[in-house]
């Protein structure tokens, strides 16, 4: 049996990433793939557990190393529990964020530097990365205004956080993007919801069957 192939949709706040996730996933298993649907943190009990503790409470609750550290331990129970076994069984993984989050959030925008978030990855992750990571992009006034309509504002203690924080991860996502092209591909998350989601399978064109 083929593994299967491991896809992940990143993007700041307010880039549709809730809606875009939906649409590809029924767009990819009407292509007959089997398909697993995840999502970070989270995605396994334990890490459903240490999801809880990153995205609740006040935004002063970790500093930025204790986040990044309780993000590598999630994800590291993630892929061990849930993504490995599935790729093995010839599934497509989809997942709603993965490391590149934790680069552009922890790593750029955390002060945290992309690097010292990636060596946390090879440690409790042995370096293990998408067969394509897929990041929706905006410009910012308008993701702003799709997040407060989404939201009102209210968000969880990572969403919260000051436009300053926001804008510092957009760049962090494409510096991502430049240093690694191959796999990482921004995508115009502008105009109508469809023609967002023609756009991801076209970046994922070369690994469809």
């Amino acid at each position: 049996m083929a593994r299967g192939r491991f896809i992940s949709l990143e993007g700041g706040e307010g880039v549709g990433k809730s809606t875009q996730l939906t649409a590809l996933a029924e767009a990819l298993q009407g292509r007959g793939l089997q398909l697993l649907v995840t999502r970070e943190p989270g995605g396994s009990p334990g890490a459903e557990a240490i999801r809880k503790l990153l995205l609740e409470g006040e935004d002063t609750r970790w500093n930025p190393r204790a986040e990044a550290l309780l993000f590598a331990a999630a994800r590291a129970d993630h892929v061990e529990k849930t993504i490995l076994p599935a790729l093995e069984r010839g599934e497509w993984v989809l997942s709603d964020r993965f490391l590149d989050s934790s680069l552009a959030y922890q790593g750029e925008a955390g002060g945290l530097g992309i690097e010292a978030v990636r060596a946390l990855h090879r440690f409790g992750s042995s370096d293990f990365l998408p067969d394509r990571t897929l990041v929706l992009v905006l410009d910012e006034a308008e993701g702003a205004v799709r997040a407060r309509a989404r939201d009102g504002n209210l968000g969880d203690r990572i969403g919260s956080r000051p436009p300053s924080y926001h804008a510092a991860v957009d760049a962090g996502f494409r510096a991502i993007a430049t240093n690694e092209p191959d796999r990482v591909k921004l995508i115009d998350a502008s105009g109508p919801p469809a023609t967002v989601t023609a756009r991801l399978l076209y970046a994922l064109g070369d690994l469809l069957p």
